[in-house]
């Protein structure tokens, strides 16, 4: 299967472009750099010259915060962006894979986010996320929206880095303890995708791609600094101290609860998501060994 994969160096693409070939399939993997998806005749371009089978779309403006007073850039790729890539996928009858975000939902509901849950967005960025999930139902027939959380990996920026980074640097550590969320390996990320479009059933439609437990970021922390010391990582913090959302004000505000119920996607595709602990393991290590 050839597989035309966007954001080709960001965490989850990554992760596409390494599993590809034992998943069977012959990706072709662009970045900013060589595919300006926000210009369409450029993308109707590399789909004539490329012929993909299958495209799936794991670039967006992920700066969260920034996105509050970088209104056009944010819209420009996580809605104009898809709406071009939708309408070729279209053109050309082949499926279309889109990764969007649990930023889609306000963070209000008492238990995990079902996929036909009122949407909510608080912010810039959720907004321009649900945008484009609203081009890829407007064009595409085949598609797969896939919704995921709290993404982290060896690569790119996430909370892991962060923690791992400011831990080696501080003795005491404030982290938010009243947000609820399912952190999500872009790994097995990566390896539902290629279940999904492996599997036969074609339940096209949107799904929820998260790892089980729900936590807060502060349960993720001392996950983080407890890989690191099983593997051996030396840390320089000894403190990690539960705050408030109100105690680390941000610039866009975020769901308290973001928890995203994923049991449509396991009985659809007959799978199970890996708990996320086993691929935070796998990624102390890997960044350990980098």
């Amino acid at each position: 299967m050839k597989v035309l994969i966007t954001g080709c160096h960001g965490q989850v693409g990554t992760e596409l472009m390494f599993l590809a070939e034992t998943h069977g399939c012959e990706a072709l993997g662009v970045d900013r750099d060589t595919l300006d998806i926000t210009d369409q005749s450029a993308i109707n371009q590399a789909m004539q010259n490329y012929k993909p089978e299958v495209v799936i779309n794991a670039a967006a403006y992920t700066a969260v915060d920034k996105a509050e007073s970088d209104v056009q850039a944010a819209l420009a790729v996580n809605a104009t962006a898809v709406t071009y890539l939708a309408e070729a996928c279209a053109k050309d009858a082949i499926p279309f894979v889109h990764i969007s975000t649990d930023y889609v939902f306000d963070g209000n509901k008492e238990g995990a986010y079902l996929e036909a849950d009122p949407v909510s967005p608080l912010g810039v960025y959720g907004e321009t996320k649900l945008a484009g999930e609203d081009a890829v139902k407007s064009f595409c027939e085949q598609y797969y929206i896939l919704r995921t959380s709290w993404v982290f990996s060896a690569h790119g920026n996430n909370f892991v880095k962060t923690m791992l980074r400011l831990g080696a640097e501080r003795k005491e550590l404030g982290i938010v303890a009243d947000q609820y969320g399912k952190p999500t390996s872009a790994r097995e990320i990566a390896r539902t995708i290629y279940a999904m479009l492996a599997h036969d059933s074609q339940a096209w439609g949107t799904y929820h791609v998260a790892q089980p437990e729900s936590a807060t970021w502060f349960d993720f922390a001392k996950a983080i600094f407890l890989a690191a010391d099983t593997q051996g990582l030396k840390m320089e913090v000894s403190t990690l101290k539960a705050i408030k959302t109100e105690d680390y004000p941000t610039p866009a505000k975020r769901p308290k609860n973001s928890a995203l119920d994923c049991s449509k996607l396991e009985q659809a595709f007959e799978l199970k998501i890996r708990p996320w602990e086993i691929s935070l393991s796998d990624v102390v290590k890997d960044l350990k060994n980098a």
